[in-house]
């Protein structure tokens, strides 16, 4: 989509950030992509480094703070940290923090990774796992990559994928040899800035959008911008590069919202993250726009309602 073309049909869709206050209230927001950490605990933490400024205590709270103004009161967390036991850390958390609706963990492949899994999907809001994508093309992981995905899908639990376009042809290959897996492949599947796109994601992203257990998260969306940091453009149509290539290839039904916040903060604000996205689904009608902040995510990531 031309970028005139765009702000034409958004303009007649009626923008949210020209009238928030009439389509809010209407609008369920799931933010599939939260990270959630206290580095004042006596462990600490092993993400992120001491000294950056995502190095300080990031809870439900602080992330409420800044979407719920854009009616998104619920989120999936999803680990960064390598160590199992902060993915029961998480679901204490969630115990008395009702805007986690779903959990997606951290078990590396192999080290006892089916008790562990057994042991977290107890508790229902426990909905998935995530690797890096260099999991799947090492050798020596081989066997147990596709054990633990075949235990995934028995347990009826997700896998989300992180990493560069480099291993969606891995993924690619693993959703058909375990097609009942739901696959959620994140951050976009790493593009590269949307003007200067990496030559192997286009192609890439075709061949994987043809596996149908296969989703894509539109996160990190603004940190693939290279500019200084905080800095990244707020104007929706530069994105489109990305955007319409994603919308041609996985349609209505399997486009995923998430903002990667704190880690969005590198790009912009989760104000700007927030309008970017919203423009963009806004001029592809109402029903994708709903289905693309929470309806397509029941379906990838089965979250639970909380009371």
């Amino acid at each position: 989509m031309k970028r005139r073309h765009f702000l034409q049909t958004a303009s007649a869709a009626v923008l949210p950030s020209i009238a928030p206050a009439v389509e809010a209230s209407s609008l369920r927001v799931i933010d599939t992509h939260t990270h959630f950490y206290d580095p004042t605990r006596p462990q600490g933490v092993p993400w992120p480094g001491k000294g950056t400024k995502l190095y300080r205590k990031v809870l439900p709270a602080d992330w409420l703070a800044l979407a719920a103004p854009h009616g998104c009161r619920e989120t999936v967390v999803v680990e960064a940290s390598a160590w199992v036991e902060d993915n029961q850390w998480i679901l204490d958390l969630a115990a008395t923090e009702k805007s986690i609706v779903g959990f997606v963990g951290h078990v590396d492949p192999g080290a006892n990774f089916e008790g562990h899994v057994r042991r977290f999907a107890k508790n229902p809001v426990f909905r998935g796992i995530r690797w890096g994508s260099s999991h799947l093309v090492d050798e020596s992981k081989k066997d147990a990559v596709k054990a633990g995905a075949r235990l995934l899908a028995e347990l009826g639990l997700e896998l989300d994928l992180n990493g560069p376009c480099t291993g969606l042809p891995a993924a690619t290959k693993l959703a058909a040899e375990v097609p009942d897996l739901r696959i959620v492949i994140n951050h976009l599947g790493a593009s590269g800035d949307p003007q200067a796109l990496r030559p192997e994601w286009k192609p890439a992203i075709m061949e994987i959008a043809r596996r149908p257990n296969v989703f894509m998260k539109v996160s990190a969306l603004v940190e693939q911008v290279k500019c200084p940091e905080g800095q990244a453009p707020k104007d929706t149509a530069y994105y489109l590069p990305v955007l319409e290539h994603l919308w041609e290839h996985f349609g209505p039904d399997r486009l995923i919202y998430g903002s990667n916040w704190p880690v969005s903060d590198k790009g912009a604000g989760y104000d700007v993250v927030f309008r970017i996205v919203d423009e963009f689904f806004t001029s592809k009608g109402t029903e994708a726009r709903q289905k693309y902040f929470s309806g397509n995510s029941r379906a990838a990531y089965r979250w639970v309602e909380r009371a």
